[in-house]
């Protein structure tokens, strides 16, 4: 199994373990499409899932947070099987998918507090502060029909500057349609989530200028079949 961390594997860090993706294959319409695909992800670290386009990158985030299964192997979440935690799996990761995932009807505010729910009731203030630090202050009551691609970007990004947030964070191209200023922004956060013993796994074609210490590349294009 791929170890991420960078430093010595003690015995604090295998307590603080995450993420274990064991031998995993996937098939997609009755095709395989990747085949023993294993690492280890624990408190700090960051992973980005690179590869060509139809190498599963998002099929294995989809693995990862318990919406699809695996066709061989499987996914540890704290020490847990995954599938032993269906009930659990919203309250201990948060997944971010290439979509929006934002309501177009529903305002700024009420999509950010029913996205939040899914993890747990924040109150209104720390809602209108996850609205304001990612540039969207003032635009609050707005419906997200009115927003710009980016804008509807930085709602669904919004989720990450709530309290009620877990500490692993699956993020499939979280910088689409992001301008230069949200895309630095959204790296630095990312960054001090995992310095503040957060973890992150997430695919994107973008390269990371900044990143957490412990930080590896996963090239799925290795794994093809």
């Amino acid at each position: 199994m791929q170890d991420l961390s960078i430093g010595p594997d003690d015995s604090s860090r295998t307590a603080r373990r995450v993420l274990n993706a064991v031998r995993l294959g996937c098939e997609r319409y009755q095709r395989r499409v990747f085949n023993d695909v294993s690492f280890g992800l624990g408190a700090g670290d960051m992973l980005r899932i690179v590869g060509p386009n139809g190498s599963g990158k998002s099929s294995l985030l989809r693995l990862l947070c318990g919406l699809a299964v695996p066709a061989e192997g499987h996914v540890e979440l704290f020490g847990q099987a995954l599938a032993q935690q269906r009930g659990a799996i919203a309250s201990r990761l948060l997944w971010i998918g290439h979509a929006f995932g934002v309501k177009a009807l529903l305002t700024v505010e009420e999509n950010l507090s029913w996205l939040g729910a899914l993890h747990g009731r924040d109150a209104t203030a720390a809602v209108q502060r996850a609205i304001a630090a990612v540039g969207l202050s003032g635009f609050e009551d707005t419906p997200c029909h009115a927003l710009s691609a980016g804008q509807q970007r930085r709602v669904a990004m919004a989720r990450l500057y709530l309290p009620s947030a877990p500490m692993l964070w699956l993020l499939d191209e979280p910088f689409t349609a992001l301008d230069r200023a949200g895309t630095a922004q959204l790296e630095a956060h990312l960054a001090m989530h995992c310095e503040r013993g957060g973890a992150v796994v997430l695919t994107t074609h973008h390269e990371l200028t900044q990143r957490a210490r412990a930080y590896g590349v996963l090239d799925l294009g290795q794994y093809a079949t």
